[in-house]
């Protein structure tokens, strides 16, 4: 046998396209060539896949090699295709039984021993492999990342002589399992820490409800990131498959993510724009694809760059983000909860008429128009917090835990999704005629509202849904005068 071919993925995005890796062995002078499309990291395998292969007791082959990556149009990054390589060599040149690697794929890089370093990517490529109803062998530090996947056979190796030795049956691999963990990860944060601020905690809870946006106003050290962090603990929990999907994308990102949770991003204020949506020569995902099904919390708002922020208008839109480069394009998930924080002035004092404000007005308003109007009407919460009195923070806390508020937060959700299959915040205005409908006595408030705070066609469609999330949360089924005014309220002029 002087061919052979072994299966196994790339990387593109979240998708794992497949990777046929064909090696020929013919006759002529000993060297080594890979065709198809390959960068630095797949070029210089040839030389870890040589000593790994004589490290673990083989033979190298002294005759021309050529080794194809198809299809050959597709880029081929990392070093994951090291294990697939070299097992090619060995079953080219007869070391391996031929028909061992049907149904399976190998990824993973050799260390010039032979031993199996981790890759990025796994849950992507083993959700891939599934599909395609193959088996996955892979370095032992990947596979429980892997084995989440259910009904999937997963092999575990440390060296590439494990895997050898597995493909001709001499010793072979044990099918890696995970015990199911049927218990929520819980949260090291609690909304009881939270004391008085009822306002701003009710927002906090109309936002969970319905997957709205939110902006915490306020001067410094009232608790503004104190109840943003609280948001993931009152959030219904993942199922397995919104799990999977953003342990795969951290998976890609190559960053620690508990499994279980809802993810919760805080970005320092000097992040560039690129670090929020994703990006580089070959596309990451960014910050807002990392806060995918969860939050993200932008502190400190107007210190942002002005350009960075306005890259959130379409993600907030469109719950993606399309990253084009001259070679591909690439579409990332952005389905993310944006909650950010703001003082009201340079100094943080302009509330209430505070005298420790020295600013002027000019640079008040200066301060203010660092946000844009535009980003500012997609945020469908604008919530004061104001200063707590010594009394307040002496008191005892008999405020509500984050599980008794995700009880009627998760009440509201199933609602939702049972009556229109969606979260309110995504109703289209053809839903909100459907579900949000309004008497002769809500629809004039809502036409005064619109003229008082001269409300834009969004705004004014952020303020049904905001309303019908407050209805759902008080189990009504349609609109009240009560539930419309409380949405109005959150959108007081700036």
């Amino acid at each position: 046998m002087s061919f052979a071919k072994i299966n196994t993925r790339g990387l593109l995005g979240l998708h794992a396209p497949l990777i046929e890796v064909e090696v020929h062995l013919s006759q002529g002078l000993p060297s080594l060539t890979i065709v198809g499309l390959a960068e630095a990291a797949v070029r210089e395998s040839k030389d870890r896949v040589r000593s790994a292969i004589i490290n673990s007791g083989f033979q190298f082959p002294s005759k021309r090699l050529t080794i194809n990556l198809a299809p050959a149009d597709l880029p081929k990054d990392g070093s994951r295709l090291d294990l697939p390589i070299a097992l090619g060599i060995l079953i080219a040149s007869g070391q391996l039984p031929e028909h061992s690697v049907d149904q399976l794929e190998f990824i993973g890089e050799l260390a010039l021993d032979g031993q199996l370093r981790p890759t990025t990517g796994t849950l992507s490529i083993a959700i891939a492999c599934q599909q395609a109803q193959h088996r996955l062998i892979l370095p032992e530090q990947n596979a429980l990342e892997a084995a989440q996947l259910p009904h999937f056979e997963v092999y575990a190796a440390k060296h590439l002589k494990d895997v050898c030795e597995h493909l001709s049956q001499t010793h072979p691999l044990p099918a890696v399992k995970v015990e199911a963990d049927s218990h929520r990860q819980a949260y090291k944060f609690d909304l009881a820490d939270v004391k008085g601020q009822l306002r701003p905690r009710r927002g906090l809870e109309i936002a969970a409800a319905g997957g709205h946006s939110l902006l915490f106003r306020g001067p410094p050290g009232t608790g503004k990131t104190l109840l943003a962090s609280r948001l993931p603990s009152i959030l219904p929990p993942l199922d397995t498959q919104e799990n999977l999907e953003v342990a795969s994308i951290y998976s890609v990102a190559n960053t620690q993510h508990r499994f279980g949770q809802r993810p919760f991003r805080a970005p320092h204020h000097t992040a560039s724009a690129i670090a929020l949506v994703g990006g580089g020569s070959q596309p990451k995902p960014g910050e807002i694809t990392l806060a995918h099904l969860g939050v993200l919390f932008l502190d400190e708002l107007p210190e942002f760059d002005r350009k960075v922020l306005e890259v959130l208008r379409q993600p907030l839109e469109s719950k993606e983000i399309v990253i084009s480069r001259a070679s591909r394009q690439i579409t990332y998930p952005a389905n993310f909860q944006l909650i950010a924080a703001m003082n009201p002035c340079p100094c943080g004092y302009a509330f209430n008429q505070d005298q420790r404000c020295q600013c002027s007005a000019e640079s008040i308003k200066r301060y203010q128009n660092r946000i844009s109007g535009p980003l500012l009407d997609r945020i469908d919460l604008h919530i004061d917090v104001p200063p707590l009195t010594v009394q307040e923070l002496q008191a005892q806390s008999a405020a509500e835990s984050s599980t008794q508020v995700r009880e009627r937060v998760i009440q509201a959700y199933e609602q939702q999704i049972q009556r229109q299959n969606c979260l309110n915040h995504a109703l289209s205005p053809q839903q909100l005629e459907q579900y949000a409908y309004l008497n002769a006595q809500t629809k004039h408030m809502l036409e005064l509202a619109q003229q008082r705070l001269n409300l834009s066609a969004r705004a004014y469609h952020r303020v049904l849904r905001v309303a019908r999330t407050i209805a759902d949360l008080a189990n009504a089924t349609e609109i009240q005068t009560t539930h419309l005014s409380e949405a109005l309220s959150y959108r007081q002029p700036q």
